[in-house]
């Protein structure tokens, strides 16, 4: 079994930043059905901003909003403005053909990085 990438939103920007909220990234509804990401479904943000690295998980944001926000102390790594990297991976034992998804500065959909 090997873990390998599942879905990934690429260069979102993140608009929030919630140090009192209690944990996760908050991602508008619309880019997680997009890139197939659950609620409460575990992630690995990277900001190409910092490079700073981190694990929470997803909780459902209102949908069409561009809404990309980072609660609790992910908040003090990964702030406002910067340009993440939002990835999910899976343990299979066969290859996998990954959703990736490609938004703007506002955080809406641009396009698949690769053929679905």
């Amino acid at each position: 079994m090997r873990w390998v990438l599942r879905a990934k939103i690429h260069k979102a920007v993140v608009s929030e930043a919630n140090i009192n909220y209690v944990g996760s990234i908050t991602i508008d509804k619309s880019l997680l059905e997009k890139a197939d990401f659950w609620p409460y479904e575990k992630v690995l943000v990277v900001s190409n901003t910092s490079g700073h690295r981190l694990e929470t998980y997803v909780i459902e944001g209102k949908e069409d909003s561009g809404l990309v926000c980072m609660n609790g102390a992910a908040a003090h790594l990964i702030q406002k403005g910067e340009e993440i990297i939002i990835m999910a991976f899976e343990q299979t034992s066969i290859p996998i053909d990954p959703i990736e998804i490609l938004v703007d500065s506002n955080n809406r959909f641009v396009k698949y990085l690769r053929s679905h």
